[in-house]
């Protein structure tokens, strides 16, 4: 059974470009657009259980693929199912059914204790306060959690947030997690640990 299916999808971006030798006035009438194409015509589908990696250099249109799975950027064209659901059209239902990680973007609160962040998510998702803390300790002892757990998010390391932005993101039990960069800035043997945390879940 495919979980997601992808089907010509596209993402163009648009940009006004100006001739510098013509000068303001020439600009103001005669602007012209260029487009610059991010994914250009991609298919695949993904099966239930099934892990999947993009790998391409930077520029590749990997996080724009991302961001539009997820419902975060509207497609230029084409056709995405998700769980069933169309992320344009579903994304509070989808919601309910995924996880994200942005490396370089944190979901988690800063100035509060992960603790709090972990169980704000959980409420967001609509789980009750038994539920929330049962999760949380099971995050918690999935991915080595409780040294830092009642720290500031700040005060962690970048591998701790890592960790941390990744057991937050699976609080709800989602059936799809996407992660975009997870092991960004981390060294060699950090990366290699992380992947290992991720499998385990």
């Amino acid at each position: 059974m495919n979980i997601i299916e992808v089907k010509n999808l596209s993402k163009d971006y648009k940009y006004k470009v100006r001739n510098e030798e013509k000068g303001f006035l020439y600009n103001l009438f005669n602007e012209q657009e260029k487009v610059v194409k991010a994914v250009n015509n991609i298919f695949f589908n993904v099966e239930e259980g099934e892990t999947v990696a993009f790998i391409g250099p930077n520029g590749a249109g990997k996080s724009t693929t991302i961001k539009m799975l997820t419902g975060i950027l509207y497609p230029t064209k084409g056709d995405i199912k998700i769980c069933g659901l169309t992320p344009i059209k579903d994304r509070n239902k989808l919601a309910f059914k995924i996880g994200t990680v942005f490396g370089q973007r944190s979901q988690l609160l800063p100035n509060l204790p992960l603790t709090e962040s972990m169980e704000m998510f959980g409420a967001m998702y609509d789980m009750d306060k038994v539920a929330i803390k049962k999760r949380i300790n099971e995050l918690s002892e999935l991915f080595d959690l409780k040294e830092f757990i009642k720290q500031p998010v700040r005060k962690l390391s970048l591998g701790q947030r890592m960790r941390a932005e990744i057991a937050t993101s699976l609080i709800h039990r989602p059936k799809i997690i996407f992660l975009d960069e997870p092991t960004i800035g981390l060294d060699v043997v950090s990366k290699k640990k992380f992947k290992g945390f991720i499998i385990k879940d």
